[in-house]
């Protein structure tokens, strides 16, 4: 099969790429990477390789001393939260933590223009400094058993105008166990769908339709459900 002159040329670049990588150090590879089709089109930053590993203490870590919340307009915050864990690694408001939320800041600053907190930011729900932090995230709540206080802190958060994300559990069980937890909280509030015509499925990106994308080892469980407000 004959090949064109170009088709040919982008082979060995692509050839050329792949060794000088493979050959290079560590230190290089992190760097900004170029190359000649087009430098202002094909330029990009490598991004920082995340390598320190999950959190498994139970207690969560603190915001480091020299940070003053408020100095940054946003700061991604994942809740803590009273509960079990699986498999040993600690309670399961840390899982991915804190590699994963330092990953998702790497991204949403390329597709957002944000100024925000390049670090992770843990808190506990009865922390009374909660409110400073307009959105949290509330990860594998299948595990969540909160304490009063914490249900008093989250209701207050709440019902000052504050944003919970809750993502990552699977199942009818892992539903009825955040759902005990979130009537505790709000237990004359009704669990809606938000439907797509909701102005959040617009506010940024127009979506459309939401499906589900299971993780490995998950497609027998379904999502519960697709954004929802207690």
């Amino acid at each position: 099969m004959s090949r064109s002159p170009l088709h040919l040329a982008l082979l060995a670049l692509a050839l050329c790429t792949m060794l000088n990588t493979a050959c290079a150090p560590d230190s290089v590879k992190e760097t900004t990477y170029v190359t000649p089709l087009g430098a202002e089109f094909m330029s990009q930053q490598a991004p920082p390789r995340v390598s320190r590993p999950s959190f498994v203490d139970t207690r969560g870590p603190r915001m480091d001393p020299n940070e003053t919340p408020g100095r940054y307009p946003f700061y991604w915050t994942r809740a803590i939260y009273s509960g079990w864990g699986r498999r040993g690694w600690g309670q399961s408001w840390a899982t991915d933590y804190p590699k994963g939320d330092q990953q998702f800041l790497v991204v949403l600053k390329r597709l957002v223009r944000l100024n925000a907190y390049d670090w992770e930011n843990a808190i506990w729900l009865d922390d009374p400094t909660l409110r400073r932090f307009p959105i949290i995230y509330a990860v594998e709540v299948g595990g969540m058993d909160m304490t009063n206080a914490e249900v008093e802190g989250l209701r207050s958060y709440l019902d000052a105008g504050g944003f919970l994300i809750v993502d990552d559990f699977w199942g009818q069980r892992e539903w009825d166990v955040f759902e005990y937890n979130i009537r505790r909280v709000y237990p004359d509030h009704p669990i809606v769908d938000i439907t797509l015509d909701h102005p959040i499925y617009s506010a940024y990106y127009d979506i459309e339709e939401v499906k589900q994308v299971p993780a490995i080892g998950r497609a027998m469980y379904p999502a519960e459900c697709y954004g929802c407000v207690p």
